[in-house]
């Protein structure tokens, strides 16, 4: 079994199911209010889990009830977090959600702990892998970017400015088109693999430019897209870790984010390995 560690955010998903999405200074009423365990790092950790990974947890929630709520998945899905520290001086992270039935999303974060998680705070355990994203500080990042020996994922999401030597470190690099678009020429200095997704349109992996494999998802009717590029993130690092061809694994990973985007709620619509197997 592969081992993954993943560094990064854990935040509860106050989500509203709207009608449609609000314009600048509009309110849209008649919402319907759930909650569900989110954070980008936390979702990947689940996400690479329940595909079959083992994985470590490394994370920073508040000493509070929210972040009981927060980490119920995870739990139950047998990810470690014994790495994932209580700070009583923060806050667990929030996030505010707003999803129109097409699956599209505007989101809002209050990182609370997630800020506090510095490379001071934890010691990185030998895996496999390790995936991070941009929702901790940039020191985090690239402390793990420089002591990590193993494969090395950075998810550069949401966008922000962040260290070159990540990118230069980089064994995989995942941007949406908007991120893409944000880094612009900045890319260039990734010497590993960049995968850059296209929602229903797939997804493309280069390597120095270079077009590696592409892939599009199966047709699948979107209902929430809160957590699919997460799972997507995850499932190409297990595969790529596992040996996959680069062909094979971004169809894998496609794949899983379809299956996301088919449930409401980041955690909860998390596929399995099983079910990405029958789908593809």
């Amino acid at each position: 079994m592969t081992d993954i560690v993943v560094i990064g955010s854990v935040n509860l998903d106050l989500s509203a199911s709207v009608s449609r999405l609000p314009a600048a200074g509009e309110t849209v009423t008649g919402a319907k209010l759930s909650r569900f365990p989110g954070g980008k790092g936390a979702n990947q950790a689940l996400a690479a889990q329940r595909l079959g990974a083992n994985v470590k947890l490394i994370a920073c929630v508040g000493d509070d009830a929210t972040a009981d709520e927060a980490l119920v998945l995870l739990r139950e899905g047998g990810v470690d977090l014994d790495r994932c520290i209580i700070d009583a001086e923060a806050p667990t992270g929030v996030a505010l959600i707003s999803v129109a039935p097409s699956g599209e999303n505007q989101i809002v974060v209050a990182p609370g702990a997630n800020n506090r998680l510095e490379p001071e705070s934890f010691e990185l355990p030998n895996a496999d892998a390790l995936i991070c994203q941009l929702e901790i500080p940039g020191s985090t990042i690239a402390y793990a970017a420089e002591n990590f020996a193993g494969f090395f994922c950075a998810n550069l999401a949401p966008a922000k400015e962040i260290d070159v030597s990540v990118l230069q470190r980089a064994d995989l690099v995942v941007v949406n088109e908007t991120e893409a678009a944000w880094y612009g020429d900045s890319l260039a200095a990734c010497t590993g693999m960049i995968a850059t997704t296209y929602g229903a349109k797939g997804a493309v992996l280069r390597s120095q430019g270079d077009v590696m494999a592409e892939a599009s998802p199966p047709a699948v009717e979107v209902v929430d897209a809160t957590g699919a590029g997460d799972t997507f993130t995850a499932a190409l690092t297990v595969a790529l870790v596992e040996g996959q061809a680069p062909e094979e694994a971004l169809r894998f990973a496609c794949a899983a984010g379809a299956i996301a985007a088919t449930r409401q709620g980041a955690q909860p619509s998390l596929p399995t390995r099983d079910e990405v197997l029958q789908l593809l």
